[in-house]
Order: structure tokens, then sequence, then C-alpha cells
């Protein structure tokens, strides 16, 4: 059972102002706010009082309902692990509800929506607007400062595991920065090879830097140092572009993978990557600058990127997405994007021919 309360109703009519009844009951005017916010149930004495104060019985200010039962299991698409008891976010994407795990963040509980029944379910806590929500998936950090404008739902992963994804209709954007060997321009030809013609727009994020991170005091260098026994690597998935990074780097120095220690170590993504450095638990990953920054550690650039999103068109018009388009063209976004993660937003919010 719960107990709701009239008290702000039955107050406002006998035009009696929170301060004064206050006054009146021997408590604070935070204390009256509080009750009627329904955060904070009086003892029987305060109650008593407040009813007398106001002329009412004390089941006119109070009452007592059951609580609404729980939401049922609802089935849920997860593109991300999900086990048993694990929070979780939901996202509508066109007719389906997407799950994508909630991580914690070091000492606090990840923004959730529901937990994790089975392999097909979970059971929401509360009920959110997965409508007005955009799922992301990617593996830039700097999506993450969106967050602050807008309700997005993040599915870390590599490029093409995003683009994929969006092929398959189960993300509204999907985020890369992978370069055409052939012609050396970024994303654009893998996209016009996954997606018809018309189906989907690209939209420039950001142009970044990838390259060696390390800790300061390193004697790690350049690409031909991770050849050396004593220094461990920690690499990222097939299908990242920093995979593809470090593989091209290292034909090009004439190093095959089995040289190099920890090849087969993976990390999902640039800040897990930068961290396992930070933490001592490897001496070198390739990620962007702003992974440096985030742990303060030392950058040693290879490569300059693009890093473009692509949206499919079916979702153009979705107010979700009109708002998110209108937000990469404000600049106080991009001054984030500049001193927060050190990119280069230039041609941020530029429209390009898939």
């Amino acid at each position: 059972m719960e107990t709701r309360t009239h008290l702000h109703q039955i107050r406002e009519r006998r035009g009696m102002s929170a301060a004064a009844l206050a006054k009146f009951a021997g408590i604070t005017r935070q204390t009256v706010y509080a009750i009627e916010a329904g955060d904070y149930v009086p003892n029987t004495s305060v109650a008593l009082q407040l009813a007398k104060i106001l002329e009412v019985s004390v089941e006119e200010l109070f009452s007592l309902e059951r609580e609404s039962a729980a939401p049922k299991a609802v089935p849920v698409d997860f593109i991300t692990p999900a086990r048993t008891g694990q929070p979780v976010q939901l996202c509508r994407v066109g007719n389906r509800t997407i799950g994508v795990s909630a991580a914690p963040h070091h000492l606090t509980f990840p923004p959730a929506d529901a937990v994790v029944v089975d392999s097909s379910k979970a059971q929401m806590f509360q009920e959110p607007e997965p409508e007005k929500r955009l799922l992301i998936a990617g593996c830039d950090p700097g999506i993450s400062l969106l967050a602050h404008h807008l309700d997005i739902v993040v599915a870390p992963c590599s490029s093409r595991q995003a683009l994929q994804w969006l092929k398959q209709g189960k993300v509204h954007v999907a985020g890369t920065h992978l370069r055409d060997s052939a012609t050396g321009d970024y994303n654009l030809p893998i996209v016009k090879h996954l997606f018809p013609n018309g189906t989907v727009n690209v939209v420039t994020f950001a142009v970044w830097e990838q390259g060696l991170v390390t800790r300061a005091a390193s004697q790690i260098r350049s690409i031909e140092h991770l050849a050396r026994k004593d220094v461990r690597l920690i690499n990222r998935e097939k299908g990242a572009g920093s995979r593809d990074v470090l593989d091209q780097h290292l034909r090009a120095a004439g190093i095959p993978p089995d040289r190099v220690t920890g090849y087969n170590r993976i990390a999902a993504g640039h800040l897990p990557a930068a961290e396992a450095v930070s933490q001592g638990a490897a001496d070198c990953c390739i990620a962007t600058r702003s992974a440096a920054r985030a742990f303060g550690l030392h950058f040693i650039p290879l490569t300059t990127e693009r890093y473009d999103l692509v949206i499919r068109r079916q979702f153009a018009k979705l107010p979700a997405i009109e708002a998110f388009l209108d937000l990469l063209n404000r600049s106080a976004l991009r001054r984030k994007l500049e001193l927060l993660a050190g990119y280069d937003t230039t041609h941020t919010g530029e429209v390009l021919v898939a």
C-alpha cells in the first residue's frame, strides 16, 4: 500500500501559504513541500495537526492506495549481451523494442528502464517513453556528450557492427570511421555497398585523431616498438576502425600480428582500451586522442579520420532525429567536442552524399 496526499490542493483552497502552514504546524516549509510531493509521510501527530489547521479530517488529507501491479515482462530484442537480472535501457526502433545493457559507472548504478528476465524479455520498473529516444550505435566517446541535450541510448560497438544493426533495423543511427583502402575515403564506400541508393543519410559528426595511447613514462614511441617482447598491447575487436588502423600500420612496418604481445586481447571500445592502459593492464592501445585525454595518457597520432553518422531515411522525420540534427549544428555542442574531446568540428552537421 502507498500513501497519497491531497495536502497541496486543500492548502491552496484554503488560501494558505506553505510557510504559514509550516509555522502553525511547528514544522519547516521544506517538510510541507516534501509531504505534498509524496516524498515524506508525516507521523500521526503531525498529520492530526495539519488536519486541525486546515479544518479537514486526516482521511481527507491522506489516503491509502493499492500499489499498481508490477509491469509485465515485455518482449525485447537485446542487441548487447544481457544476463538475467542485469539492468537495461529500452528504445523503440520501428515496431521493435530494443534492449541495450546498462553498464555501471564506477560507484553509481546506471540509468535503466528494466531488468533482464530471460534472453527475450525484460521486466520494466519504470515506463520509458521509447518513441522519444534515439538509439545510436558506435564507438565514439564524444556521442555521450549528446546525452546532456537529448534522450539517447548508446549501444557501444564497432563501426561494422553498428552498420549491420542499422541495416537490420535495430538502431536509428550508426556511427562509423571505416577507411576504404581502394579510394582512401571514409565511410561512404562501405555505406554505398551495404545500403540501396537513397535509403540512408550520412552526416559528419567530427574529424578526430587516432594513435598510440601509452602512459607518460612509457618508452613506446612508434608502431615498431609493439614488436618488443616487453610491450603488452590491448587490441580492439574485429570490425573496429582502430583495429584496421593497427593492422595497416603493422603491415607497413613489416610486423606480423603474432609478434605483438596482446594482439588477441580485446577491449570493447576506445575508453575501455585506454582505461586498461591507465590501470597498467596493458602498455599500449590504439584509440582516439579523446580517450587518451580522458585518462591523462600520452598520445602519439597515427592518422586523422572522419567519423560519420548514418541514419535510415525512414526515421528522418522523427522529432528526435530532427532535434538530433539541429543539435549537431549548435555552437555549444561544437565547443564541447573541441575542448573536451579535441575534435575538429569544422564539418560537423554536414550532410554527405551516400
